[in-house]
């Protein structure tokens, strides 16, 4: 794909990943305009303070929720990153219907816009929160899943196509438990939920670049799946603070022992390849070929891509090294 004919734009464009992303696409990839859609003047005030300016960079205000604000940001774009959600799981269970307008009708929202405007592509960002919900954030990124994949169906003769990237927590992204047990550290004493959970992890850059690699060969109706390790939240404790006491203080309302990315159902129609799970719509109501079977293998009956059954793992030591730059980062104030 030639990036630099390209115009992108991506929805909750001042989060962590959305930062990441968009200098990642300034770097590397010099796209002839790259656009931030977000709802927070402040945020987007803090970007430009914080080095992000250049004279491809756009600034869009708007909410996914604004059927008509996404038509008019979304005229001349090619591609459209979806990032934009509410995603804290305490937040979302107290305010369902704000997390309902946001997740489900927001990405309804996308969808029309993308068609209407002629977008070339369309990846969406889930979560492993989404494979057999036990939240109301996971049900609406589930639903959010099935709409975005499906859209492909809406298409038509138009050139859209529609896509889904599915992954684990995110090393020091907003909300991660990252920054919580550095701000802990000080104490002596960090807390952990139950010293038997265990969660996928993958780091913001390498989020970003699966993503990059998703958009380029994405043909519409993938859920793309890295492989990528997982690690125990009491490994994680011991390599914040290796002298700390852990309090156990319970599992949160909402919270699983495991993560899942691919459950056994899904697995059926999901193909392995070296590096990733592509997983394939189980209808398909349009004529294109998504078929990626050619380049990977089935997976075997009853197969389930959990965070505690995965043959990837993180050491301590590993773990370690992936922080130790996010140490520095919470010292200078920047994580938050």
């Amino acid at each position: 794909m030639d990036w630099k004919n390209k115009v992108v734009l991506v929805t909750g464009g001042t989060g962590s990943f959305g930062k990441r992303f968009i200098r990642m696409m300034l770097d590397e990839y010099h796209p002839a305009k790259v656009i931030v859609f977000s709802r927070d003047e402040l945020k987007q005030h803090e970007m430009r303070q914080a080095g992000y300016d250049h004279p491809s960079l756009r600034y869009f205000i708007g909410d996914i929720r604004d059927a008509s604000r996404l038509r008019r940001a979304f005229e001349g774009v090619d591609i459209v990153v979806h990032a934009a959600a509410l995603k804290q799981v305490p937040a979302c269970e107290y305010n369902p219907m704000e997390a309902i307008k946001t997740n489900i009708l927001g990405s309804s929202n996308v969808i029309d816009a993308a068609l209407d405007c002629g977008v070339e592509r369309v990846l969406a960002l889930s979560t492993d929160k989404a494979v057999n919900p036990v939240n109301l954030y996971g049900a609406t990124k589930l639903a959010a899943e099935k709409l975005i994949i499906q859209s492909n169906a809406y298409a038509g003769g138009r050139q859209t196509r529609f896509a889904c990237v599915r992954y684990g927590n995110v090393v020091g992204s907003r909300g991660s438990v990252v920054p919580l047990f550095l701000k802990q550290r000080s104490s002596g004493k960090l807390t952990i939920t139950d010293e038997r959970m265990t969660r996928f992890w993958i780091s913001l850059d390498q989020g970003v670049r699966f993503v990059i690699r998703c958009i380029e060969q994405m043909r519409g109706g993938e859920v793309f799946v890295p492989k990528i390790p997982s690690m125990t939240v009491s490994d994680l404790a011991r390599a914040v603070a290796p002298e700390a006491e852990t309090e156990v203080v319970g599992i949160r309302p909402g919270e699983k022992l495991h993560e899942v990315l691919i459950g056994e159902d899904e697995a059926r129609t999901t193909v392995e390849l070296e590096d990733m799970f592509i997983v394939h719509p189980v209808d398909t109501f349009w004529s294109r070929d998504t078929d990626w079977s050619s380049l990977g293998r089935a997976l075997p009956e009853d197969f389930r891509y959990a965070s505690n059954n995965n043959p990837q793992w993180l050491s301590v030591e590993q773990i370690r090294a992936i922080i130790a730059p996010l140490e520095v980062e919470f010292e200078q104030g920047k994580l938050e």
